[in-house]
């Protein structure tokens, strides 16, 4: 599987997802115009690792801000992660928000309570 590496625009974000190192990131801002045609490759990517994946994996957001559009694509993602959790897998989220940022905070907390797969809430030092 070719490692997914997407560098990050005025509306979208950084992605990497890396099947060899186990470790798979999206970090930025996410409100791209078609956030379909922007999340559906990461999906399809996710859907193809799934079939055989790593023994342990690690997902990283890190947002600074995601639109509701974006919302509902991470929430997929989401429940991608939890499938492989359910099937016996290691799975660990991390989950990045700024200090400052309430509403970041809350939608992680939100998505570890539908989820429930490991899921660690940290708070980023504000610049």
């Amino acid at each position: 599987m070719e490692r997914l590496h997407l560098e990050p625009t005025l509306t979208t974000p950084k992605v990497i997802f890396d099947r060899d190192s186990g470790e798979f990131t999206i970090q930025g801002k996410s409100l791209p115009e078609d956030v379909k045609s922007f999340y559906t490759p990461l999906i399809a990517w996710l859907d193809d690792y799934m079939k055989n994946p790593n023994k342990t994996s690690l997902f990283e957001f890190d947002f600074e801000y995601f639109n509701t559009a974006s919302s509902k694509m991470i929430l997929i993602i989401m429940n991608r992660i939890k499938e492989l959790f359910k099937k016996g897998y290691e799975v660990q989220i991390v989950w990045k928000y700024p200090q400052q940022d309430a509403e970041l905070e809350e939608a992680g907390e939100e998505l570890a309570e539908l989820i429930s797969v490991p899921f660690k809430l940290v708070p980023k030092p504000e610049m």
